[in-house]
């Protein structure tokens, strides 16, 4: 006999919205573990309420993980070393090869692209674009998880999307996205320190994955002084393109991967860099050094 107690029913009617719900706060966060951690917490919020009281069980659920994502996004803003999410989520590097056939590919990966844009955006920009634009979910109920009101939060998205369309990468990489990689590439390795300032956007924002965690380090000047030293123990280079953003995978002289990297070009500058250093990353997604 099914179980047709408050508490199942409760359960059930959450289970059918956690898809839903995870989706929200991954695309907000950008990080798969935060956005599980979210759901969770939604999910205590509800068990600890009177079912019956909720009413619209989906609005309510989505104006909570609006809320906690919204906490989460302003928690990073204060603490921005503990920030970045999964570093390189669902990670895909294919060979940066100029045939047709390869390019075409790239528009699957606009999704995962689109989460590096994000990173520009506060957090009352980035809640409303996300639960607006990719979610419909309306202004009033975005202006009530940020304190504001239907109008100035329609406001807030549309600052927020055009900055979205301004900095958004085609959906294939063209040649000049590739000039600025290997402009950037070439000047770390010759120790231009004024070459790498050149081509980093003075906001960019770098974001390394390593063995103890996610470090992010943001402005021109400390991101072009990190790629200065650290060009040495590089042994090689190899064009590739990592979620479908131009980048490249470096080796040492033994054969075994150091890094691989990706990058957000805008306007003819580097505007984010993500970095994978954590071996047992890069030797999950068994990369095949270039003969």
């Amino acid at each position: 006999m099914a179980d047709t107690s408050p508490t199942n029913l409760v359960a059930e009617a959450f289970e059918a919205q956690r898809d839903r719900l995870r989706a929200i706060a991954y695309r907000v966060l950008g990080s798969h573990a935060d956005a599980e951690d979210v759901v969770q917490e939604a999910w205590l919020r509800l068990a600890r309420q009177d079912a019956a009281a909720v009413g619209n069980l989906a609005g309510w659920l989505t104006t909570v993980v609006g809320r906690i994502s919204l906490d989460v996004l302003r928690s990073r803003r204060t603490r921005p070393e503990a920030s970045g999410g999964d570093g390189l989520p669902e990670l895909v590097a294919v060979d940066d090869s100029p045939e047709p056939a390869e390019h075409a590919v790239l528009a699957d990966s606009v999704g995962l692209a689109l989460l590096v844009v994000l990173d520009s955006l506060g957090p009352g920009e980035r809640l409303a674009f996300v639960l607006h634009d990719l979610f419909a979910v309306p202004f009033a109920e975005i202006g009530r998880i940020l304190g504001k009101s239907a109008d100035a939060t329609k406001m807030i998205a549309s600052r927020a999307r055009k900055k979205v369309r301004a900095t958004d990468r085609p959906t294939a990489v063209g040649r000049e996205q590739r000039e600025v990689v290997h402009a950037f590439r070439a000047a770390a390795a010759e120790g231009d320190f004024e070459a790498l300032l050149r081509v980093l956007d003075p906001d960019v924002r770098l974001t390394v994955d390593t063995p103890g965690g996610v470090v992010v380090v943001l402005g021109a000047t400390e991101v072009a002084a990190g790629a200065r030293m650290s060009s040495g123990a590089v042994a090689r280079h190899q064009a590739v393109l990592v979620d479908g953003l131009p980048g490249y995978v470096t080796w040492r002289e033994d054969g075994t991967p150091l890094s691989i990297i990706s990058f957000t070009v805008a306007d003819g500058r580097i505007a984010a860099i993500a970095i994978l250093t954590d071996p047992a990353r890069l030797e999950s997604l068994r990369l095949t050094k270039p003969a």
